[in-house]
């Protein structure tokens, strides 16, 4: 327990006075060092989980959440209707993909040719969003394009293009590449440059007759009512699809996810120096109080003050200093993490700067995701590291010899 003269005597020596001024300064600092170290670690963390989050959000907007792929035997189409399916599944639809060139004028580019069926394309979220425009329908010759591939090729809505598939038709001369003409009927936009650049939406069927596949190739794109718990529902779907090479979205972004999450953490190992840093000035200033306040502790011994209040009273200035930095700290990071939109259309408008191309960042805003349980470890980690550092001046206060330090004075 902490007694009352040993709270009245810690916020004595916690005031300002004039002949403390280089005592006072380092204790500035500190304070100061502190706050930033944990201001900046919150908000890099903030940013990082928003990241990933929105680029979760839009590759599982994007892609199917669980595929079923067969290996040689087509889908068994009784597996759609198990109960456990059923309880974990959202939708159910059937797809198809191959590669293919788009030749469009002087320009040509390699895409990946994804099919549906007509009732099965409408069901899409990226269809349902306000980016979308055009026809919903893919009806025979008719595709759906990216907006970065239209701006590319120069394409909009109604125009035609020509597409050469990747597999030929025999002819008397030889195999020659299939190759046809198609309507733009729509432009979707994902959010992520490199699927709206790549990926063409067609009518299953069509897509079948154009690439000579089979429906027995057909994929099963799974849309799950809780996309974000993957690991247990894909493992349902094995035990159901036992036959058939079943993965996530997870899988198909193992690699990115994996430097993301190694990513945060280095951050979070390198930004924690910030505050190991200023918290050694904690010890700092702490040594210098325990000079400068040698004649007071030698009168509270010497008028009976036990060396364990000595040390209370020096442990509390120190984790005092640090845990008021460490709130204001987070009080900085917090408001910073929900307006960093805000301040970096404001720098980037001021400024004439781009703070964050979404050619390179795939996303178009700069996101920011406040995680409880991550402000909460850095101010576990901010308060131990600072009380830690002033244990020793405490130590070395509560060991002053009275009647040496009164001799001098």
């Amino acid at each position: 327990m902490i007694s009352t003269l040993e709270k009245e005597i810690t916020f004595r020596f916690l005031k300002a006075r004039k002949k403390d001024g280089f005592l006072n300064v380092i204790s500035i600092f500190s304070f100061i060092g502190i706050s930033l170290g944990v201001a900046v670690l919150i908000i890099v963390m903030s940013v990082m989980n928003g990241f990933r989050t929105e680029l979760i959000n839009k590759i599982v907007g994007f892609n199917a959440h669980i595929t079923v792929k067969p290996y040689e035997k087509s889908l068994d189409y009784k597996n759609f209707r198990n109960n456990k399916l059923e309880l974990i599944s959202e939708s159910l639809i059937l797809s198809n993909s191959s590669e293919a060139i788009v030749i469009r004028e002087q320009n040509s580019k390699g895409v990946l040719l994804r099919g549906y069926l007509n009732k099965d394309f409408s069901k899409l979220k990226l269809i349902n969003n306000n980016n979308f425009f055009g026809n919903k329908n893919l009806e025979k010759n008719s595709i759906s394009i990216g907006r970065e591939l239209s701006f590319n090729l120069d394409l909009e809505v109604g125009d035609n293009i020509t597409i050469m598939s990747s597999s030929g038709i025999e002819t008397i001369i030889g195999n020659l590449p299939k190759q046809n003409t198609f309507t733009v009927e729509s432009i979707y936009e994902s959010g992520l440059a490199d699927f709206d650049n790549n990926i063409i939406f067609l009518n299953l069927n069509l897509l079948e007759e154009f690439s000579n596949l089979s429906k027995n190739d057909r994929n099963l794109e799974i849309y799950l009512k809780k996309p974000h718990d993957i690991q247990n529902q894909k493992n349902i779907v094995k035990n159901i699809f036992s036959d058939d090479f079943v993965f996530s979205w997870a899988d198909m972004n193992k690699s990115l996810f994996s430097a993301l999450k190694v990513e945060r953490n280095v951050m979070f190992i390198i930004l924690s120096l910030i505050i190991i840093v200023a918290a050694f000035n904690i010890i700092s200033g702490l040594t210098i109080l325990v000079k400068n306040k040698t004649k007071e502790i030698a009168i509270l011994k010497s008028i009976g003050v036990l060396n364990n209040s000595i040390i209370k009273i020096f442990f509390l200035v120190g984790m005092i200093i640090g845990s008021t930095a460490t709130f204001f700290g987070i009080l900085i990071g917090v408001t910073f993490s929900y307006y960093v939109e805000n301040i970096r259309e404001f720098i980037s408008s001021t400024f004439d700067l781009t703070l964050f191309p979404e050619e390179i960042y795939f996303l178009s805003t700069m996101p920011s995701e406040i995680n409880i349980s991550s402000i909460i470890l850095i101010s576990i980690c901010s308060i131990f590291i600072t009380t830690l550092v002033s244990i020793f001046p405490a130590m070395k206060a509560s060991k002053l010899d009275p009647i040496k330090s009164l001799k001098y004075e």
